[in-house]
């Protein structure tokens, strides 16, 4: 009975998570099939008919690079500053005891944590008051300042697991500071970065609320859809940018997932 009981349990658990992938990843799921679609300027289901000739045209299409040059510009550079900070506010929290540790910790997870159009109106305030011109720097001081939580997040964990009997042993064995954190601590952290840094990147590649403030008359690719679903001109063009997107923000994930699933395997972590 209490087998009938946990299979018929097990059973409806796994179709309530299914409903819920479901839920969640369907409408995505539209978006690839009507990249397809032979319709230019209505939804309809089933697609009347299917088509490869809307790729081409993408391709051709000048705004759509330059958007994507400048997405790929700042998630680049806003993740480098990402990986450098959050680096070194993770070393200092995890490996070092000071008055205020845990309320510096909390400060630095806070951006993320906030909602991104009170962040958004934040920084553009400072901006106004420093009288900084909007420009692709504004944007990616913008999306630093979630960038760096994650890589923290990231980065601290590891720390934290770090055995510091490794550090102490490379100390006594005559090595400096900088060839312990070459030798001993970034062999053992790296992955977590290089996770952190997938995500980060992910993460500014796709940021639409933030950027809307913090940008000029530049126009980043998710912000160029918006404007495109508000003035339609083609849009399976614009569907075909979104599967892009999804693609391109889809990968560092499953990258950071595998990288950092056996995490808790590192050198000196059971010491």
């Amino acid at each position: 009975m209490r087998s009938d009981q946990s299979n018929r349990a097990s059973t409806g658990l796994k179709l309530a998570a299914i409903a819920g992938l479901l839920f969640m990843h369907l409408p995505i799921l539209l978006i690839f099939v009507y990249a397809f679609t032979t319709e230019d300027k209505t939804y309809q289901f089933p697609p009347p008919g299917y088509t490869l000739k809307w790729f081409a045209i993408t391709w051709n299409r000048p705004d759509v690079w330059e958007a994507l040059q400048l997405s790929v510009k700042v998630a680049s550079i806003s993740t480098v500053i990402a990986l450098v900070l959050g680096t070194l506010c993770a070393a200092a929290v995890s490996r070092s005891k000071f008055f205020g540790r845990e309320a510096i910790s909390l400060m630095v997870i806070l951006p993320i944590a906030l909602p991104g159009i009170i962040t958004g109106i934040a920084l553009r305030s400072a901006f106004n008051l420093a009288d900084i011109p909007f420009s692709m720097w504004t944007i990616i001081l913008g999306h630093a300042t979630f960038c760096v939580v994650v890589v923290y997040n990231n980065a601290v964990a590891r720390f934290r697991r770090l055995s510091g009997s490794l550090i102490e042993a490379s100390m006594d064995l005559g090595a400096t500071g900088i060839q312990t954190f070459r030798y001993v601590v970034m062999p053992n952290i790296a992955t977590s970065l290089l996770a952190g840094g997938m995500l980060a990147f992910a993460l500014s590649f796709d940021e639409v609320i933030v950027t809307t403030f913090t940008a000029g008359q530049q126009a980043t690719l998710p912000i160029w859809m918006l404007e495109e679903l508000v003035r339609p001109r083609q849009r399976p063009v614009t569907n075909v940018v979104a599967m892009v997107v999804v693609l391109v923000t889809f990968l560092p994930i499953l990258g950071a997932y595998y990288l950092t699933r056996g995490g808790d395997q590192i050198a000196g972590s059971g010491k």
